[in-house]
């Protein structure tokens, strides 16, 4: 099974390929240029792979939360190829693609993303279960739910931000923070084909991003009727 992967929901872009007999993944850390970058990244990893656009079986992005200009830009490359080849698309929650590599460490998993105002879009799982579902946050609201948990794992983009204001009202919990990113393309290949082998659906013709948040657009138009 050909399956291609992308994660741009920050503007740390990750993408891989898996076939049947090689696996690629790269990775973009050059700030807020996804525009120019993403679709030769796409043409560029595919031939790697020796491969195209119409040979893939799945594709999947991190569907939210994250960056409003990284979200559309993934879900139009990826609805594009579906259009033209009928790939079937697999959204995923950003939070639960930052979690996946860690999720068999036995300990509660806070994964983050830095939503700015000191807030954050966060979630917490213990490995299995939904402790705080994907939203966005005030800090005061994470804190109250990590104030039972004497061992939590931090992880996403933004888990070292994250971690810095929990550490000074958490003085005695041990926080975990992994010292590099996870590689997120090759999580969204393994959270998608375990997908496809549960035979989930892949996304309709009209699903979306997941915001979780009005962009500053939406703010500034509602303001401007209200």
């Amino acid at each position: 099974m050909n399956i291609f992967a992308l994660d741009c929901a920050v503007t740390r872009i990750s993408l891989a390929v898996k076939t049947e007999s090689k696996f690629i993944s790269t990775t973009y850390d050059i700030g807020m240029r996804q525009s120019e970058i993403l679709v030769p990244a796409i043409d560029e990893i595919l031939k790697k792979v020796e491969i195209t656009a119409a040979e893939l079986n799945a594709s999947a992005l991190t569907i939210g939360p994250g960056s409003f200009t990284g979200l559309r830009l993934g879900i139009s490359a990826l609805k594009a190829i579906e259009l033209a080849y009928n790939v079937p698309v697999y959204g995923i929650s950003s939070l639960e693609t930052y979690a996946y590599p860690y999720k068999n460490f036995g300990i509660p998993l806070l994964s983050c993303i830095d939503a700015n105002k000191d807030k954050f879009y966060a979630r917490i799982t213990d490995g299995e279960n939904l402790l705080l579902k994907d939203d966005d946050y005030e800090l005061e609201k994470i804190s109250d739910a990590v104030k039972e948990l004497d061992t939590i794992c931090i992880c996403g983009p933004d888990a070292k931000k994250l971690s810095e204001k929990l550490k000074a009202l958490y003085t005695s919990k041990n926080f975990l923070i992994p010292e590099v990113p996870s590689q997120t393309s090759e999580s969204l290949i393994k959270i998608t084909e375990e997908l496809i082998e549960k035979k989930a659906e892949p996304l309709k013709d009209f699903d979306g991003p997941v915001y979780l948040r009005a962009s500053e657009a939406e703010l500034k138009l509602n303001s401007t009727i209200s």
